[in-house]
């Protein structure tokens, strides 16, 4: 007989296997061949391959691995293979139909397999196979921002050669650039020095998670919303990009090999004002930070403003409660598919009052990736452990891509610290 909560479980991890891949295939709504092969970016796969990669996955830990079942479209799993082929040689790839037929032979099969699995065994994996998909996801949409971003400078470059002077100033007088919106005040919170609970056990937790431990901090302060794109153009008109001063001798170095001027996401529409900045690397943020006199935050001062409550001394998996993201509280999941104004979910505020710290944009944090006490390695040493290198730095909150299996205080995400593709902005600490 089962158990009431091993039922109550897999119902709930039927949903979850369900609301994502919805979510998956609403990426790929009429997207061509073109884009769907194309590799917008050295380090990134095509679209397409990422499609293929999550049913690759899901196909061998679950049917393979615990089921004891044969390959599903065995001819597929070199092409799909995250540790076979080069990225570049990622982009000869069958149709978005033929690709959609793999993943729905596939998991066709895990749901068979869902209804007998020993999910108090497995629960852990299952959900690890459900982030998974999440990530790629994110990946897939912030791929997809990228060839748009290209797609919109080859548009106005092309423009700007057919149209004159005359031309442009006519264009520019029938269709006014929109009003900027008031600013935002950006108050820094003040954090009382203590300990808190950092990290997670619970089956959701991804390896780099866990274990759950003590954390004690100092007293600071954090800023209440991440930096706005009108916070960081006053950097930008101060000289911030030629200035040294503001800048560690690894982030002047880095920006004089990327010859950068702007975040890579940048828009001059004044309707962004009060949107965060993003597409910023870390050392953009840590130059920003310096010039205002402020820091990054540790990874440990961002989840404690996101998760703590320190009047009731309890912890939040997310900063407004126990209540799943849902979009009066956070931007995620692709609901706008873009960024919002940092004060547009005051319901997702922390008990800090920190808001925005879920969705919307990552948040670099000072930290280097690394092991917390009681490290294991899972499901294979390859997923986090081989990045505690001492390179790579945390990002927090998640983004507007982010989907809700994949977003909570305690996430932690990670790249190396002049990636700017990402979805990714800050907030100041001090």
């Amino acid at each position: 007989m089962i158990s009431n909560s091993i039922q109550s479980c897999r119902e709930a991890i039927y949903r979850d296997l369900q609301q994502c891949r919805s979510g998956t295939f609403k990426l790929f709504t009429d997207i061509d061949y073109d884009t769907f092969c194309r590799q917008a970016h050295p380090d990134f796969s095509p679209v397409g391959w990422h499609l293929g990669h999550i049913a690759y996955t899901e196909d061998l830990w679950l049917l393979q691995r615990c089921a004891g079942l044969k390959p599903v479209f065995p001819e597929y799993h070199q092409l799909f293979a995250a540790d076979i082929l080069p990225k570049k040689q990622r982009v000869f790839l069958p149709t978005l139909p033929e690709v959609e037929c793999y993943l729905n032979a596939v998991r066709k099969k895990v749901l068979d397999y869902l209804e007998v699995a020993p999910i108090d065994e497995q629960e852990r994996l299952w959900r690890f196979i459900i982030q998974h998909e999440s990530q790629h996801c994110e990946t897939v949409a912030f791929v997809l921002q990228m060839q748009r971003k290209k797609e919109e400078e080859r548009g106005k470059n092309e423009e700007g050669r057919g149209k004159n002077e005359e031309g442009r100033t006519k264009k520019n007088a029938q269709f006014p650039m929109p009003h900027a919106p008031c600013p935002i005040p950006n108050l820094a919170i003040e954090i009382p020095g203590g300990e808190f609970y950092m990290g997670s056990d619970a089956a959701e937790a991804l390896d780099n998670e866990r274990s759950r431990h003590l954390c004690y901090l100092e007293a600071y302060s954090i800023d209440r919303y991440p930096v706005t794109c009108r916070q960081y153009r006053d950097f930008m008109e101060s000289g911030g990009y030629q200035n040294p001063d503001w800048w560690s001798a690894d982030g002047w170095k880095w920006l004089q090999s990327a010859q950068v001027d702007r975040p890579l996401y940048w828009s001059e529409n004044p309707a962004f004002n009060n949107h965060p900045v993003c597409g910023v690397s870390w050392y953009e943020a840590e130059a920003y930070c310096n010039f205002t006199g402020k820091r990054l935050p540790s990874e440990a001062e961002w989840e404690k403003a996101a998760s703590w409550d320190a009047t009731n001394q309890t912890y939040h998996l997310y900063p407004w409660g126990k209540e799943q993201p849902n979009g009066t509280l956070c931007n995620h999941g692709n609901n706008i598919a873009s960024t919002s104004p940092v004060d547009a979910y005051p319901k997702g505020a922390s008990a800090a009052g920190c808001c925005d710290m879920l969705g919307n944009v990552w948040e670099w944090t000072a930290s280097t990736f690394d092991a917390y006490p009681g490290f294991e390695s899972y499901p294979y040493r390859g997923y986090s452990q081989v990045y505690f290198d001492g390179e790579h730095r945390v990002l927090k909150g998640g983004s507007w891509a982010t989907f809700p299996q994949a977003l909570r205080s305690t996430f932690r995400n990670w790249y190396y610290p002049g990636v700017r593709q990402i979805i990714g902005g800050f907030r100041c600490a001090k």
